[in-house]
């Protein structure tokens, strides 16, 4: 199923129903009163979140949802039934955005957890709510108030412990499938991957995370250059980045440094809160240098970066150096729960 996360909705609530104006009428009781009952309340609209479904895309082909509407009152003091709610599946990790205002109604995490978008009418009242010492024959009675109506705009940001960012071809998805059952697309030309991809990690018995792909960043990409500024919101949920770095560029003259500052450069345009997140550097591609290499670009980013943090050498296609570190974020996440 394609990958969509964004979509514009209408819902709209029920309308309540209108009360009664109704006189009790029997043999032998020949001032029975107002006998007229309420009007049922409209349905409401809910989001549900749903942790099997994955994507926004069923919101391309229907976009409006109506709850039922309530049912007048009616003689005999009988209230009208309730209008239907509505319930909206939606994947876990859906922002909930009034698209007039631009505020924030809510943000669905959680499975099952529930919102309500839209709140139906109240039910008019019946003439036997007016009924007085004063007034024994009342005939008003109240129509129901309309539901609301409202335009939402759905974001979606995946639910991921361990966020992967880089350059096109820095061996992300290819990071995600040596340490997950995640298939993401892998190729040897830029851009391979054109949305996010979600892997478990399991490390070992009960011992799991979650990792995040998402498309290869460029220079620009906080001011919408290539596909990063719609997919980099996917690495605010995260805990903990894994900024990887090519270390043997298919062009010489690309410098791994640099291109390692264009991306922390594009994590402080974007988010402020992003470029402070916990993020390691991971040297990728190890196997194509040989060691003294290696080393020397280790040294050469440490200092120039002037990195304190962890830093690993792997080779996700050989499956060098994943293993162990897939074990210490295990470690390191269950070391924030704590």
């Amino acid at each position: 199923m394609k990958f969509v996360d964004e979509a514009i909705i209408k819902v709209q609530a029920g309308n309540g129903g209108p009360g009664c104006s109704s006189f009790r009428r029997e043999k032998y009781i020949p001032r029975g009163g107002p006998d007229g009952g309420d009007g049922g309340r409209g349905g409401s609209v809910w989001l549900v979140a749903d942790e099997n479904i994955n994507t926004l895309a069923d919101f391309q082909t229907k976009r409006r949802f109506r709850a039922g509407h309530g049912v007048g009152g009616a003689g005999k003091d009988r209230t009208g039934a309730g209008g239907e709610d509505v319930e909206v599946l939606v994947p876990c990790g859906t922002r909930v955005i009034a698209d007039e205002t631009g505020e924030l109604m809510g943000d669905l995490t959680g499975h099952t957890e529930k919102l309500i978008v839209a709140v139906g009418g109240e039910g008019g009242k019946g003439n036997t709510r007016f009924k007085t010492s004063t007034n024994r024959a009342p005939r008003q009675s109240t129509p129901g108030t309309s539901g609301e109506t409202r335009d939402l705009r759905l974001e979606l940001t995946v639910l991921a412990d361990v966020g992967l960012l880089g350059m096109p071809n820095a061996g992300k998805s290819t990071l995600i499938r040596s340490v997950s059952a995640a298939r993401p697309k892998v190729a040897d030309y830029p851009f391979t991957t054109l949305y996010p991809n979600l892997g478990v990690v399991a490390v070992e018995s009960h011992r799991s995370f979650v990792m995040a792909d998402i498309p290869g960043l460029i220079e620009g990409a906080a001011d919408g250059a290539g596909l990063g500024i719609r997919f980099l919101k996917h690495l605010s949920r995260t805990r903990l980045l894994l900024h990887l770095i090519d270390v043997a560029p298919l062009d010489d003259e690309t410098d791994p440094v640099a291109e390692a500052r264009k991306i922390v450069a594009e994590l402080e345009r974007f988010s402020p809160e992003l470029v402070n997140r916990e993020r390691w550097i991971i040297l990728n591609k190890v196997d194509l240098l040989g060691e003294a290499e290696v080393e020397a670009l280790r040294v050469r980013v440490v200092a120039e970066l002037d990195w304190q943090g962890p830093l690993y050498l792997i080779s996700a296609l050989a499956g060098k150096g994943t293993r162990r570190l897939a074990g210490d974020i295990m470690t390191r996440l269950e070391a924030m729960k704590e």
